[in-house]
């Protein structure tokens, strides 16, 4: 089969047969998309490493409180799901995961956003939505394909400017923080039109003073224009 779920509300850990698929593409070990019900696996083993052929992993709400170094073996993975977990950190070998394009990491502890991601120059799709993130690292713009960043619901009270460079970005949220102001370089995110659709940028909740929140509704041009006209005072 390349294809596996392994389900079940008392789940503490990975059937070590499991292991033994070496052909697996597809391993979900996760009840988010059924229900609100939360599985109890703390760890992945280091054996995850022998699954070389796997695509997706899913293991969202579980209690996972580390992810093992062996997951940068892991070179086919193009999309990892580790939202409603326990996790504080991540291993700096995610940086070898160059396949991958969508990472879920919403609702965990992390505290800043990880270096490691910051090396995976594929990614497409990076949520960290929900956890207690207060600052952005200037690497963020090695993320060069970065489609979609979604950052709501953290501690940001502001923005490096070297998030102007994820010119690819198609969708930013950015709701329930702290910011105050935006980059002066902002309105070069021309992908966005958070002025024609809601869903592709908001910052709904923030107190934004610089450009102010009606400035923001006009789109790129807008932002442009406010800071252009700031530079002539």
């Amino acid at each position: 089969k390349k294809k596996l779920k392994v389900s079940g509300r008392e789940l503490l850990s990975v059937p070590i047969q499991v292991f033994g698929l070496d052909q697996l593409q597809v391993l979900e070990m996760s009840p988010e998309r059924e229900s609100c019900l939360r599985y109890r696996m703390e760890l992945l083993p280091q054996e995850i490493s022998r699954l070389r052929n796997l695509t997706c992993l899913y293991v969202d709400s579980n209690n996972l409180k580390k992810i093992p170094a062996e997951i940068g073996t892991l070179s086919c993975l193009e999309r990892l799901t580790l939202s409603n977990n326990s996790l504080s950190s991540l291993p700096a070998e995610m940086g070898a995961l160059q396949r991958l394009h969508s990472l879920h990491l919403a609702n965990n502890n992390l505290t800043e956003l990880p270096a490691p991601l910051c090396q995976l120059r594929n990614l497409t799709f990076l949520d960290v939505s929900d956890n207690k993130i207060d600052t952005i690292p200037s690497s963020i713009r090695h993320l060069e394909k970065l489609e979609t960043l979604l950052l709501l619901f953290n501690l940001l009270e502001s923005l490096p400017e070297d998030v102007c460079f994820l010119r690819n970005l198609h969708t930013l949220w950015l709701g329930n923080n702290h910011l105050r102001s935006l980059p002066a370089a902002f309105g070069e995110l021309v992908k966005l039109d958070w002025g024609y659709n809601y869903c592709s940028c908001n910052f709904e909740g923030n107190p934004l003073e610089s450009p102010p929140p009606e400035v923001c509704s006009r789109g790129p041009e807008g932002i442009r224009d406010y800071f252009l006209s700031l530079r002539r005072i």
